[in-house]
């Protein structure tokens, strides 16, 4: 009755077999994608747990349309617009399901979306339902696309690229926002790992690169990495927000998020917007620290050290993790070839990134 057993014996021949493995507090973490090591804030817990005690509920009990939207989303919602600049915000489960939502009721028939190559699966997933017609252009390519756009015949042109990409870490270009206006182009940024590390006030790359916000744009972030907490949102106009809530399933038919990962989120926000300036300098720190003992230019904090061999990249992971400290082994089909994933986190001491650094030279 072992339904699945080729598949997973040929996952194991070609070293791509995978397993959970549970976190180890005393393991120095620099896999997780905690950026500002908020996670481990026991004051953002402690204020949040207090909050959510003086309320009358504890869960939110029912989808955002039924009777699950409560005015801790909303508060959030409204808070998280002003400080990026959007008109208004809608809140939902995971950055998973955000990219679901977005791609899979923004894309109607007669349009066409135009998506880098390297763009996060949830968003190639939903690229591929019911029929959706989509090119993929290369990876920051801002060429090609003027070319696929200039092509392009459909009612509507929707571009979808990431802020800070998950594995190569290395920013959007900023031409992709001029091109998105000149075309008239809805402009998705998944701004998971960028929200909460670049920027003036580390809201991102909007914020990075000034970007005056236009209708057509739109953001999504997650809540459940520099902001420590779980779940994600969707900042954009008004009509894009009402229209999603109309039509955006993830939305529609999931229950709301939870109370407590919203105000915790809510909590970071305060936090990151009100520490800007420290948290911005412990980045710069670190992202020395990276130049000076492995020679590499980050522009967050995620940094991708090209193994290519998966089973080589699984037996650095093991030396790193007897020394004590966690980093990521990622193979296909995540990545082209395989890497080990360091995050220079904020979680972790300055002074135990560079010994990492240092460890990883001798066992590359």
């Amino acid at each position: 009755m072992d339904f699945y057993e080729k598949e997973l014996q040929a996952l194991k021949r070609v070293g791509r077999y995978r397993r959970r493995e549970v976190a180890q507090p005393s393991r120095k973490d620099f896999a997780s994608n905690d950026y500002l090591g908020l996670a481990h804030n026991q004051k953002l817990h402690e204020k949040t747990a207090e909050i959510l005690s003086q309320k009358t509920l504890h869960a939110s009990k029912a989808s955002m349309l039924v009777n699950g939207y409560h005015q801790v989303h909303k508060d959030l919602e409204d808070a998280l617009c002003r400080a990026n600049g959007f008109e208004a915000g809608v809140v939902l489960g995971s950055g998973f399901n955000a990219n679901i939502a977005l791609i899979e009721s923004l894309v109607r028939k007669g349009d066409r979306l135009f998506m880098d190559e390297l763009y996060h699966a949830s968003g190639v997933l939903a690229s591929q339902l019911h029929g959706i017609d989509v090119s993929f252009f290369k990876h920051n390519d801002m060429e090609e696309l003027r070319e696929l756009l200039e092509h392009s015949h459909a009612k509507r042109n929707i571009i979808a690229v990431e802020g800070i990409y998950s594995m190569d870490g290395d920013l959007c270009s900023r031409e992709v926002f001029e091109i998105a206006d000149a075309y008239e182009a809805l402009l998705i940024v998944d701004e998971a790992h960028s929200s909460g590390v670049v920027g003036k006030n580390l809201m991102g790359v909007y914020e990075h690169y000034e970007i005056a916000i236009q209708p057509n744009h739109i953001k999504m972030g997650t809540l459940g990495k520099a902001y420590g907490s779980f779940g994600a949102f969707i900042l954009a106009s008004e009509h894009i927000v009402d229209y999603l809530i109309n039509r955006a399933k993830p939305i529609i038919y999931a229950t709301a998020l939870s109370l407590y990962d919203t105000l915790l989120a809510h909590q970071s926000l305060n936090y990151i917007l009100s520490h800007a300036t420290q948290l911005k300098c412990e980045i710069e720190e670190r992202q020395q620290i990276l130049y000076d003992e492995l020679g590499i230019k980050i522009d967050g904090l995620i940094v991708p050290v090209l193994v290519g061999d998966n089973r080589k990249v699984m037996e650095i992971k093991e030396k790193l993790l007897a020394l004590g400290y966690s980093v990521g082994a990622i193979r296909q089909p995540t990545v082209p070839s395989a890497i080990i994933r360091l995050i220079a986190r904020l979680g972790e001491s300055s002074d135990d990134l560079r010994e990492l650094c240092r460890e990883l030279k001798k066992v590359l």
